[in-house]
């Protein structure tokens, strides 16, 4: 990226100007981790900073040897276990990523990332995969879900909260200008911080996730299906994900079968909540995963996501999704004539089972085509494309200093 900015290539002595990513952390490979690789691939030369990085060694491999900076917390004992339980001690971590010498800051933020220090002379631009849950629409729900919804260690968590709600807030003023993953989140970002948002739709690796190419275990009946085939979800098991609740559905429609793969917190909540006809994979690998996301008859998903990788994941693969209609998924799937799958409206076992009889009905079959189809519009390419431009593009408007 060759445009000027704020203290420009003068100031640096650089052929381009220096830009730094900071990251909340690295521990869980997920949807933010995938975004930063998509980042780094489009500012190959960037200096990554997070909180802590569980994965150290395969990071620096994976950049040749260049790891990430990490904070003060990265050295305390059994802080991989422990991390979410330190947030107030976050952002005086944060305040210790010295990001100073950089033209561009990239922060790319779910929770802390955006209120990393800059000073004037910078362009501080933030991906924001989502104001910060705890201190803002999910709040009440985190706590409840933590058992921190009465009595005094609850009151403590609310008001940690709040304090951290003002925090964020306060620090979105250091932002020049954002970009997000969904309209969805956008619309977060405006009523959280009265700013706008520009969307940018997060990377989904289709040329990993492809149609395999065997047909999703139909019978000779191109209009029926197969009584050997099977559903599929495929998650973390934390609350919001609300795997348990697919079981229970699955549970009631005992002549379907349901695989669910993944492992979390949750996993006692899931593993009581399953039939005999729903089979618990664990975790896998990616190559597990795609191999039944190419054969499922569908993908379900419950969540109200901020956009949801796992179903244009399933799509990619040739999968119709039968999901929650809230969220960024409400931008990823369509439905009706011509759509990719089956929604519902309601969080309910019944409605879940209700779109799976909705879904079997349908008059033909969703071809899997439609479905690749849809999930191209999502892949990689298009991610560094417009983050490329996003990024050039503000720092034009801003100029140097």
């Amino acid at each position: 990226m060759g445009a000027p900015t704020r203290g420009g290539t003068e100031r640096t002595g650089r052929a381009g100007p220096r830009v730094a990513i900071v990251h909340d952390w690295l521990v869980t490979p997920g949807g933010a981790e995938l975004v930063l690789a998509e980042m780094v691939a489009v500012f190959p030369q960037a200096d990554v900073f997070t909180l802590i990085d569980e994965r150290r060694e395969a990071y620096g491999a994976a950049r040749g040897g260049r790891r990430a900076t990490t904070s003060f917390l990265q050295h305390m004992p059994g802080i991989f276990r422990h991390y979410r339980s330190l947030l107030p001690l976050m952002p005086l971590a944060l305040r210790g990523l010295d990001v100073g010498a950089y033209d561009i800051v990239i922060s790319n933020s779910h929770a802390v990332a955006k209120g990393v220090r800059t000073h004037d002379r910078q362009l501080h631009l933030c991906y924001c995969l989502s104001p910060m849950r705890y201190a803002w629409d999910l709040r009440e729900q985190y706590l409840r879900e933590s058992g921190l919804d009465r009595g005094v260690k609850g009151a403590l968590a609310r008001a940690m909260l709040e304090r951290m709600r003002r925090w964020d807030l306060a620090n979105t003023s250091g932002v020049d200008a954002f970009a997000t993953l969904s309209r969805y989140i956008a619309e977060r970002i405006q009523r959280a911080y009265q700013r706008t948002a520009e969307v940018i739709y997060p990377p989904v690796d289709t040329e990993f996730f492809t149609p395999g190419g065997a047909g999703r275990g139909a019978s000779t009946d191109s209009a029926r299906w197969s009584p050997h085939d099977f559903y599929v979800t495929a998650s973390r098991f934390v609350p919001y994900k609300r795997i348990d609740l697919i079981a229970r559905a699955f549970a009631g429609l005992g002549d379907r079968r349901l695989v669910i793969i993944g492992d979390g917190p949750d996993a006692a909540k899931v593993r009581a909540a399953a039939g005999p006809n729903v089979t618990l994979l664990g975790r896998q690998p990616r190559d597990v995963v795609r191999d039944h996301l190419r054969r499922a008859r569908a993908f379900v998903f419950a969540a109200e996501e901020d956009f949801g990788i796992a179903p244009v994941e399933a799509q990619a693969c040739g999968a119709p999704v039968i999901a929650f209609a809230r969220g960024g998924v409400t931008e990823t799937i369509t439905w009706g004539p011509g759509g990719t799958g089956v929604v519902f409206e309601e969080q309910t076992e019944g409605a879940i089972v209700d779109a799976v009889r909705r879904f079997e009905s349908l008059p033909e079959r969703i071809p899997e085509a439609r479905c690749r189809e849809r999930a191209l519009l999502f892949r990689s390419d298009r991610f560094r494309r417009e983050f490329g431009d996003f990024v050039t593009r503000k720092a034009r408007e801003f100029g140097p200093a």
